[in-house]
């Protein structure tokens, strides 16, 4: 524990205390760095040149083109949020599948998906859903605890489902690349949707009472019309999608570039549905700017830290204590995700990525952990944050726009099950790794130290010849002879003859 001296350990303790007193995350981080700085100079860890790399660190944080892809993705899912997307989807999508038991149920998880993927903001989704689909679920004898567990549920999805924020900060954290990142949630994407969609058939078998259809004058007709308008307010959707992920995936525009296409394709879709004003405009670019402004702060303050952190070896620190834990890659693993787990109890999901995992993903290096593999898997851990109690945002938002007769208790019971189904996945994730790694690129990997040129003609070696000939048969290169070097300065005197 202190093997590295009672410095590290302390720095640490010292950013809960201050986190777990109420103070501002960004400037709690950087008051225990500078705190700290002054003490590691005292004690002579470091001399003052090293606290020199702040500004470029601060100045590299400013410039990470990377990071522009948060405000673009943040506004894109702004505009849409207000544009009527979701309602329409909902609607359509409520009444396709309403007439069997857990229809609402199916329709909110689908569309909870495909939002998912167009916004990438919980808040957003959860809200959305709630506002329109509570109110009918309960009103047609849906369980309350099941009613608000699925759109709490399905709500979250959006941490997982790419162009999903926390994969952009989790990317440039780990120094991997946002596309690979993408790429590797699909799979956990698709089974996180498919466990959710199995619990549901499974209790609409067991208590069909808890999740009866819809009666047929609410859900209308199953004709070609009902048909026409869920693929009207689909179509859009998936062409957005490919706009933002498929370029990046083929390779043809950055995750910056494609958030821009996708800010493009939503204020495309606001205006196809008539509801792009410039007071839309202005709450998205307002709600874009508060984000990226807390955002970039948790990051200075994050930056601060770790630099001091480093100075004082707390890597090595955090490194000789994980390294230690029995069971090896996967004994890391399960005890990563149970301390994220508990962390996300108190933390935001961007202050885990800013300050925990720069800490986690030197030590998962070292044991051989694929760092994409491990990227995805805390993002499936924290979507866990928003869904538990009692502080889970996703239950604040559903208990905001929830009527008073829905009980918290009810919200909260509600969501114990999806917890427990989002753990669930977790661990498919660390005894399955192919879930995640499958989807990557895996082109021919060559070895730059077996490369062997060989040229012809030379014995197999890279060499040339005498340039004036040198006997014995071996060849001159013609025009190539050097001149005599006789009477020049420093020229060795010619042979006796």
């Amino acid at each position: 524990m202190f093997d590295f001296g009672i410095i590290p350990p302390a720095m640490f303790l010292g950013m809960i205390i201050f986190m777990l007193y109420g103070f501002p995350v960004a400037f709690s981080l950087a008051a225990v760095g500078l705190f700290f700085a002054i003490i590691g100079i005292v004690t002579g860890h470091f001399g003052e040149v090293f606290l020199q790399a702040l500004p470029l660190r601060f100045f590299g944080i400013l410039s990470n083109d990377l990071l522009l892809a948060i405000p673009f993705f943040t506004f894109m899912g702004a505009v849409l949020e207000r544009c009527g997307l979701a309602e329409d989807l909902l609607e359509g999508t409520g009444k396709l599948f309403g007439g069997i038991p857990g229809g609402l149920a199916y329709a909110v998880i689908l569309v909870g998906a495909v939002l998912g993927a167009i916004t990438g903001t919980v808040a957003a989704s959860v809200i959305t859903m709630g506002m329109i689909s509570l109110p009918i679920m309960l009103r047609y004898g849906y369980n309350p605890r099941l009613a608000t567990g699925v759109i709490a549920a399905s709500g979250t999805i959006t941490q997982v489902i790419p162009p999903s924020l926390v994969l952009v900060v989790l990317a440039d954290q780990l120094g991997r690349s946002v596309g690979d990142m993408y790429l590797g949630a699909i799979g956990p994407s698709i089974l996180q949707v498919t466990i959710f969609v199995l619990f549901i058939l499974v209790m609409s078998i067991i208590r069909p009472k808890s999740m009866p259809p819809l009666p047929k004058e609410v859900r209308g007709d199953f004709n070609w019309a009902l048909l026409a308008k869920v693929l009207m307010g689909m179509v859009p959707s998936i062409v957005l999608i490919f706009l933002v992920l498929g370029t990046i995936f083929m390779g043809l525009a950055t995750p910056t570039e494609a958030g821009a296409l996708g800010v493009v394709g939503a204020i495309v879709l606001a205006a196809m549905n008539r509801r792009l004003t410039w007071p839309l405009i202005r709450e998205a670019m307002s709600s874009t700017t508060h984000i990226t402004s807390m955002v970039v702060m948790i990051l200075i303050g994050s930056t601060c830290f770790s630099l001091v952190f480093q100075g004082m070896d707390g890597s090595r620190w955090i490194e000789h204590m994980l390294s230690g834990i029995p069971g090896g890659p996967v004994g890391f693993l399960i005890f990563v995700n149970i301390f994220i787990f508990v962390l996300a109890f108190f933390l935001d999901f961007f202050e885990i990525a800013f300050i925990v995992i720069p800490m986690l993903a030197p030590v998962a290096s070292s044991l051989g952990i694929d760092l994409i593999w491990f990227g995805v898997l805390i993002c499936v851990n924290m979507q866990t944050s928003f869904m538990h109690p009692p502080f889970g945002f996703a239950l604040f938002y559903l208990r905001s726009i929830a009527s008073k007769d829905v009980k918290t208790s009810d919200i909260y019971m509600g969501a114990l099950p999806w917890v427990g189904m989002q753990l669930i996945l977790v661990a498919i994730v660390i005894f399955w790794p192919q879930s995640v790694t499958y989807w990557l690129d895996h082109g021919p990997k060559v070895d730059p130290n077996s490369i062997k040129i060989e040229v012809p003609g030379f014995g197999g070696q890279l060499g040339l010849p005498p340039l004036g000939g040198g006997g014995n048969g071996s060849p001159q290169i013609p025009g190539l002879t050097l001149p005599p070097l006789n009477g020049l300065p420093g020229a060795p005197p010619p042979p006796a003859k």
